[in-house]
């Protein structure tokens, strides 16, 4: 495994390094195949200034950063990986999150392609490609082979995740609506936390679903997520003041495993065996408060109605609304059937529901749960629309759709719930990246990060 940020500022403040030549080698792992499709626009001039200029006690230390391609950077524009927007205004200041991290020291190394206004857990992109996900090119992965099949990166922050997995960056700033984060952190080996919504600021940022917009970090450790949660959040962690076997947990038995594939329950529960055997206490329950979200999205969803509220501007212009993908496009233009009385009454039906499960998580320091029910999906199977074959196109995009739920269901509870989760690789050497996911509601996000830096010891180890 690659070492993560905490150990390489730790070695530029003990002088085995230093800043600008560590900026040297993830230029070099940006420009390489690996990165193909993963930056919009790499800022190289302007990287080496911050990390020639970062001190050396600051807690990113000139180290790059990534940023997604929904955030403004003075100067720069923020296309959201869509033609749509590639005639939009140069910003004229940096988003409040992208201004934290260069605040913290990071050298914004450039912005990371993405699913077209983020709107897709899969992670696809027909106008600018599609990166490939790290699980057959990663240096040393006993699966490098030529033969070995690519596969989807994950959405929507696919190049964010790319960036960190192959070395371009140590952490990558990125947005989570319904997984955003989590699912391309799991598909990647990687680790993402998305906080509680409204601890970090996402103005500055093209939205998706202002309800549920989360802007959040990918990176190499818990300990990375820790360090970047509190920049961004401008908040520090209280102290954890318990060893992992007074935290109480608890794996939910409904939704998360219908659908999943066996090996994914198999890496799952060869996690909680392992946890256990460390001393963890992990209980099962039903959770059957979680059968209600099957009627409350029957009322129709935030992410399709607000996204429709910010681009029918667009979509009411024909030379703009040809300009969107297919796919993207038709899930947004769901939004313009919902009257104002069904979208007050999702409101009011989330209300109840998170005031049932606050309820029935109270006795719990924090759930466990796969991140995702199935690994990476062939690129393949999923692939835009190419006009070559009308039947074959019509089938991916048919998998495509099936799979996107799928990639999105698990996570998108915790959206839902206005809470928090920490997706933690669990898959051994030989496996595709997987992610288990530690997850609670609103504010908890304190108990979320130990409680995962406690879990990660124990994976971690066991893989040794």
């Amino acid at each position: 495994m690659q070492n993560d940020l905490s150990t390489a500022v730790q070695a530029i403040r003990q002088g085995l390094t230093n800043a600008p030549e560590q900026l040297e080698l993830s230029l070099a792992a940006a420009q390489g195949p690996a990165c193909n499709h993963v930056f919009s626009q790499l800022l190289p001039d302007s990287a080496r200034t911050e990390a020639a200029r970062a001190a050396v006690a600051a807690p990113l230390a000139g180290l790059a950063v990534s940023v997604k391609d929904l955030f403004d950077i003075a100067g720069t524009r923020s296309t959201a990986s869509s033609r749509v927007l590639q005639d939009a205004p140069l910003a004229l200041a940096d988003a409040p999150a992208v201004a934290r991290l260069r605040a913290a020291g990071a050298a914004i190394i450039g912005r990371t392609h993405m699913v077209e206004f983020a709107f897709s857990g899969v992670g696809t992109n027909p106008h600018f490609g599609t990166p490939r996900a790290m699980d057959a090119l990663h240096p040393g992965n006993p699966r490098l082979s030529a033969a070995q099949p690519a596969r989807v990166p994950g959405g929507s922050s696919s190049g964010a995740a790319v960036s960190v997995a192959s070395g371009a960056a140590w952490a990558a700033l990125g947005s989570d609506t319904g997984g955003s984060i989590r699912i391309p952190a799991a598909l990647n080996g990687l680790v993402g936390f998305k906080s509680t919504a409204r601890l970090v600021p996402t103005s500055g940022a093209v939205p998706l679903s202002p309800t549920l917009d989360t802007a959040c970090a990918i990176t190499r450790s818990v300990r990375d997520a820790i360090v970047l949660h509190e920049i961004l959040s401008a908040r520090k962690l209280a102290p954890a003041g318990r060893p992992l076997s007074q935290w109480r947990l608890a794996v939910p038995q409904t939704l998360f495993f219908e659908q999943a594939e066996p090996a994914v329950v198999a890496a799952f529960e060869r996690s909680i065996a392992q946890l256990q055997a460390a001393g963890a206490r992990i209980e099962r329950i039903a959770l059957r408060e979680l059968e209600a979200l099957e009627r409350i999205h029957a009322i129709g969803g935030f992410s399709p109605t607000e996204s429709y509220a910010w681009h029918r501007q667009y979509l009411q212009q024909p030379e703009k609304a040809r300009l969107y993908d297919p796919r993207v496009k038709s899930r947004i233009e769901r939004g313009a059937h919902m009257s104002a009385a069904d979208y007050l009454d999702l409101i009011q039906a989330r209300n109840q529901w998170i005031a049932g499960m606050q309820t029935a998580l109270a006795p719990f320091d924090a759930l466990l749960s796969p991140t995702t029910p199935v690994a990476a999906p062939t690129l393949a199977s999923v692939a835009p629309a190419d006009g070559m074959d009308a039947q074959a196109d019509a089938a991916r995009d048919a998998e495509f759709f099936r799979v996107n739920g799928l990639l999105l269901r698990n996570t998108s509870v915790v959206n839902m719930l206005d809470g928090c989760a920490l997706s933690l690789p669990c898959h051994e050497a030989g496996e595709l990246p997987m992610g288990l996911m530690i997850w609670h509601g609103a504010l908890r996000d304190d108990d979320v990060l130990h409680i995962a830096l406690a879990l990660e010891q124990v994976l971690r180890a066991a893989t040794l």
